[in-house]
């Protein structure tokens, strides 16, 4: 967790997510002190979290503040992510996403995530969560 700014990362998550979806410091700092979690900040565009258990990775967050949209700042971030997943021993990569969320999930179909199910009325809005996976080719 050394170096990983948890001040930062909740001000861009606050940025990125509506009201109700926002992770603050508390929130972040408890995903960074599982087993296996790791994150990827870029100071002011976005970040990552992410956890390596056995051999499969979990996206926990992927935020990107607003004025850094489709600018690749996410898919650099999944990029350096899927890497640290590798080094971590992971061969498989695992998300969860909003069916309402099309840009994000056309970010993860562009990354060649498959969807693999559903978990209906997953979030707080009522929205189904696609669970989407990739295999990790070294």
């Amino acid at each position: 967790m050394s170096g990983f700014d948890i001040a930062e990362a909740a001000r861009l998550h606050a940025l990125a997510f509506e009201p109700a979806e926002r992770w603050g410091e508390d929130a972040i700092r408890l995903m960074l002190e599982m087993p296996g979690a790791f994150g990827v900040l870029r100071d002011g565009s976005g970040f990552i979290l992410c956890r390596v258990a056995a051999d499969e990775a979990e996206i926990l967050t992927l935020a990107v503040a607003p004025d850094a949209r489709r600018k690749g700042v996410g898919g650099a971030l999944l990029a350096e992510a899927m890497a640290g997943a590798v080094v971590r021993g992971a061969g498989a990569m695992f998300l969860e996403v909003s069916e309402r969320n099309e840009a994000a999930r056309a970010l993860y179909a562009a990354a060649r995530f498959s969807t693999v199910g559903r978990r209906r009325r997953y979030y707080a809005d009522g929205a189904d969560a696609v669970v989407m996976r990739r295999g990790l080719e070294t």
